[in-house]
């Protein structure tokens, strides 16, 4: 039987939609408590996020220990950082901005072993979340060690085309908030305008041309809904912070209303 970090790439090749969340606080037991939720999966956000390395690799395992994949999302341009991450057992690796069709290469090349990559070999916790050793890993790792170049710009739509025929680059994760602020030229901030809406209908079609998956970051459950709909490969609504605030929030309300405060 296939190991948790597979469990991604084998839902999607299923066709199934995986619905995730995200997590940015800098405990790994936050990212852990999310998963005994029904979330398919988490996204570990190290650009935006208080999450490091040595905090990341153990919230992957403590993520897999609820029998549930990993996907980090990695600092701006930090292609170094990949292949850790994927030696700690994350199964999909976000990577923000990318711009050009050699930005997606730089990211291939840090994620997928020879010979479509040049990812260095050293697995460590992964081997033991996968059930592979050796050779039977090396051999696999490539199919189900997936990669997702962030859509978040003008230059990144311009370049789609280009981006999208790269090899073994396994899909594109839009990030509708600095899209709309590069569509916008820099004169909104709104992941819910209108042009990012028609520009994700774009780049879905043309993403499932080139034979890629689908994802991306849902400001508004509403959102998700209408992603999960259109058959998004992932969508991932907003995480422990915002959960957080939202209870903190609905607790008080409901404290002032119980006895007979303003809130």
């Amino acid at each position: 039987m296939a190991g948790v970090t597979q469990k991604l790439a084998e839902t999607l090749k299923q066709g199934k939609s995986v619905l995730s969340t995200w997590s940015t606080l800098a405990d790994p037991a936050t990212a852990a408590l999310l998963m005994r939720e029904n979330f398919d999966s988490v996204v570990i956000d190290m650009q935006h996020g208080a999450m490091d390395y040595h905090a990341a690799a153990p919230a992957i395992s403590l993520i897999a220990a609820a029998g549930k994949p990993s996907i980090v999302r990695v600092p701006l341009g930090d292609f170094a950082l990949v292949s850790r991450l994927a030696d700690a057992g994350a199964a999909a690796i976000i990577a923000p901005m990318i711009n050009t069709a050699e930005d997606a290469r730089q990211l291939v090349a840090a994620t997928k072993y020879p010979p479509l990559g040049e990812r260095s070999w050293g697995p460590n916790a992964v081997e033991g979340l996968t059930g592979l050793t050796g050779e039977s890993y090396f051999r696999a790792a490539n199919a189900f060690t997936l990669c997702f170049a962030m859509f978040e710009t003008q230059a990144a739509f311009d370049n789609m085309a280009e981006i999208l025929a790269v090899p073994g680059l396994d899909g594109v994760f839009v990030g509708p908030a600095d899209l709309s602020i590069g569509l916008s030229a820099g004169k909104e901030l709104n992941p819910l305008a209108p042009t990012v809406t028609r520009t994700l209908k774009v780049l879905l079609e043309k993403t499932r041309a080139a034979g890629k998956y689908m994802a991306a970051y849902a400001p508004t459950p509403a959102r998700a809904a209408e992603h999960q709909h259109d058959g998004y490969a992932i969508v991932a609504l907003p995480g422990d912070a915002g959960f957080m605030l939202a209870g903190a929030r609905t607790a008080l309300a409901e404290l002032h209303h119980a006895s007979g405060q303003p809130a």
